[in-house]
């Protein structure tokens, strides 16, 4: 490679390439069109151009695979909530950081998700962001006196650390398969199922991440989460990854019914929203809009959205 050892990457190429997998996610068989080239690339073919822009150096096979080995083994530790925070993956890389960002940024929490299967993993990654950027603490110390001690926390544990704010909250969420056997008999086979967690003050808060990574899997024309975003509260802005149990043999799908079942609980008595939009490629492909009014039940108000298709 332009003079460097046959296997052998120089620092360079290796900081270009751990810069190059973070910013070009993994995209199967796909290709991506560049705006301002309009041609189109696999992620190789991308991770390549980086390189050699960057460096003018163009990488060969043999040292792809030995740097993407160890690449792959570093990020093989890490969890989905990092791999998706190009900053994180240099801090874990020794890499050097990249500048912070002046703007706000998202949060990320790391959680788990049952869809009711055996042997499937899971994870769950809400967002929420901060109006300003964090400051340094700063501390001074004074002679002769006795700090007073800490006041009793007031909102509830599971603020800050569960799929809500403290107006709305996500109690329960499932999506599924209903297969009919007979006119008495049903066979039901949860994709997904986000279940209510007892949280305690001493679980971990929200992580944060930069919202702008994940507005291109999103449309972002009129209504966009660009858009939506902007109008806020951007507290109330979540990010779930989840993995969906999809092993499944559907043989008939005539007699399937494919359905989603949510609830919500508030503090106060309102009327909910839920728009449901489905997009491919960074494109809308279908929304549904349903209504739900409020139930009171145990000192709170109830909002459920059972077997919506």
């Amino acid at each position: 490679m332009d003079g460097d050892p046959e296997g052998v990457w120089s620092p360079d190429i290796e900081q270009s390439f751990q810069e190059a997998l973070a910013i070009y996610p993994p995209c199967g068989r796909r290709k991506i069109i560049l705006s301002d080239e309009g041609k189109m690339y696999g992620r190789n073919e991308l991770i390549a151009r980086y390189i050699k822009l960057r460096t003018g150096k163009t990488r060969t096979r043999k040292q792809d695979q030995a740097v993407k080995d160890k690449a792959l083994q570093s990020m093989a530790s890490m969890s989905s909530a990092q791999i998706v925070s190009a900053t994180a993956i240099h801090n874990k890389l020794g890499l050097p950081g990249i500048p912070r960002p002046a703007f706000p940024g998202a949060g990320l929490w790391q959680g788990m998700i049952s869809t009711g299967q055996p042997g499937s993993s899971q994870d769950i990654k809400p967002f929420t962001q901060q109006p300003y950027p964090l400051q340094p603490a700063v501390t001074t110390a004074i002679s002769s006196y006795e700090p007073a001690a800490a006041p009793a926390p007031t909102a509830p544990a599971w603020q800050g650390r569960s799929i809500g704010t403290s107006k709305l909250r996500l109690v329960e969420f499932s999506a599924f398969l209903e297969q009919q056997r007979d006119p008495d008999s049903y066979n039901k086979h949860l994709f997904v199922h986000i279940g209510q967690t007892n949280h305690s003050y001493s679980d971990a808060l929200l992580e944060s991440v930069d919202i702008r990574q994940i507005y291109d899997k999103f449309p972002e024309k009129k209504g966009g989460l660009k858009e939506l975003h902007g109008k806020g509260p951007q507290n109330s802005f979540f990010l779930i990854k989840f993995w969906a149990d999809l092993n499944r043999n559907i043989q008939d799908d005539a007699g399937s019914f494919y359905g989603v079942t949510s609830q919500y609980e508030s503090s106060e008595n309102m009327t909910i929203t839920c728009s449901t939009k489905v997009c491919s490629f960074g494109k809308q492909v279908v929304e549904k809009v349903e209504t739900e009014y409020a139930r009171f039940e145990n000192g709170r108000f109830v909002y459920r959205i059972s077997r919506s298709p």
